[in-house]
């Protein structure tokens, strides 16, 4: 099986993410992991994973094209990262999304997990009264990614492939 981690980062979270589910896919399957800005073409990869950061409870516009570019019939898994609370509204609301766009595509699984949040954007987002809510929720994602969601990403990506080959 030939396995595709992609991603989109700003901040480096989302990167912090893929190169976990890429340690977590074993080393019988080929694996590569690419920036989303460098793919050229993914109808080689049995698996795609693709990664990105949650913005305004949505995927990055890069992210979307690439998506609806994706082969039909093509396994993929979405993973995010996200300031949030776990299991929070706006990170389900952006794989949604993901998933409403992708239907030709075997979506196999999501993974989200909470990424640190530019200080500056809190800070900004905190005049806001439509936002403060979810700057002063953001301010305690400081220092994630952390080494249990790290742990839990490898463990992801390890249920992903077995299940794509149960596809197959």
């Amino acid at each position: 099986m030939k396995v595709l981690v992609t991603y989109y980062t700003k901040s480096g979270n989302t990167e912090k993410l893929a190169k976990a589910i890429y340690d977590g896919v074993e080393q019988t399957a080929s694996k590569e992991i690419i920036p989303l800005k460098e793919i050229q073409r993914v109808d080689e990869y049995d698996l795609i994973f693709c990664g990105f950061p949650v913005h305004s409870s949505s995927i990055p516009v890069r992210v979307e094209k690439f998506i609806k570019n994706v082969p039909d019939g093509k396994n993929i898994a979405f993973f995010a990262t996200h300031g949030s609370l776990p299991g929070g509204p706006l990170a389900i609301t952006a794989f949604h999304y993901a998933i409403s766009i992708a239907p030709n595509l075997k979506v196999v699984g999501t993974f989200g997990c909470r990424g640190a949040v530019d200080s500056q954007i809190i800070d900004s987002l905190l005049q806001d009264p439509e936002h403060r809510w979810w700057a002063i929720e953001a301010r305690s994602a400081t220092g994630h990614p952390d080494a249990a969601e790290l742990d839990d990403a490898r463990a992801f990506a390890e249920s992903m492939l077995a299940k794509a080959r149960w596809l197959e």
